[in-house]
């Protein structure tokens, strides 16, 4: 995220649309991550239907013969390193690098901001419904997996006992919303830069999809739930202008460069075009 992988045709965006007040930001997006970290918790108690509906989610996935997540976990067990450096990710990569995400895009492409704000939230405050018709145990708690829990056996681990933590609820492993944030974060990113290596920023929701399954968290379909909510997110929340008004054009850029010297008159509707996903080469 440096001035190479940025649009030279937006760097005066953040000149011409103002940020939102940083107070009310700083209040908003951690409400959202207090949100997510302490609103799941309403949900638990629900032990005997969670572990019911994982014998549900493991056959579902059988019959629609998914990969097994057993075989991304043989992969890590191969080496004690890597199983550890996946639970290190698991533990620690979510929440700080989404919250860079979001300061970056506020410091640099404000309108990208709103609109990355709004659709993390749209998408963890649906996600917080699910728990409740939908309590799920996680594979590394269903002995028919087969699978380990990586983090007890190798650590780090970020849960206790399911009957003594009363920090988390660990029933509510569908969706997973370290895919659907990371996921999120790559869209967000892709959109907001040129570079011809931004693309390379799916490999962070790839590398979380491989460690939540690999490491026994979640389930594939929890991944699933987790894109088709944010593409709904998506869907809803379209990207607007500053003042809230017509939603800014999803075209390329190079529109506001080619019509530059051709008059005021027709720069002025380039001047709503937007580098949200503008950045099309």
């Amino acid at each position: 995220m440096n001035a190479r992988t940025e649009p030279a045709a937006a760097e005066g965006e953040t000149d011409a649309i103002a940020r939102p007040p940083v107070v009310r930001e700083l209040l908003l997006v951690a409400g959202l991550f207090l949100v997510y970290k302490f609103g799941r918790q309403l949900a638990t108690g629900h032990t005997g239907e969670a572990l019911h509906n994982a014998h549900r989610v493991w056959d579902l996935e059988r019959t629609l013969h998914l990969p097994g997540e057993g075989s991304v976990q043989s992969a890590l067990l191969h080496s004690d390193t890597l199983v550890h450096i996946a639970n290190t990710y698991y533990a620690t990569v979510h929440f700080p690098a989404t919250a860079a995400f979001l300061v970056w895009l506020y410091l640099r492409r404000p309108a990208h901001y709103v609109w990355a704000r709004r659709v993390l939230a749209t998408v963890t405050s649906a996600a917080l419904v699910l728990p409740f018709v939908f309590p799920l145990a996680p594979p590394r708690m269903l002995a028919a997996t087969g699978l380990v829990d990586t983090a007890r056996v190798y650590g780090p681990s970020v849960y206790g006992p399911p009957s003594s933590d009363h920090l988390s609820n660990q029933f509510a492993a569908m969706p997973s919303l370290h895919f659907g944030w990371a996921l999120m974060v790559a869209i967000g990113l892709i959109a907001a830069t040129r570079s011809r290596l931004r693309w390379l920023w799916l490999l962070h929701p790839l590398v979380t999809l491989l460690v939540i399954v690999g490491t026994a968290n979640h389930y594939w379909l929890d991944a699933i739930v987790a894109t088709a909510m944010l593409a709904a997110a998506l869907a809803l929340v379209l990207p607007q202008t500053s003042s809230g008004g017509t939603p800014i054009s999803l075209r390329s850029p190079h529109r506001t460069v080619s019509t530059a010297g051709r008059g005021s008159e027709q720069l002025a509707p380039a001047a709503e075009d937007n580098v949200l996903l503008g950045a099309g080469r």
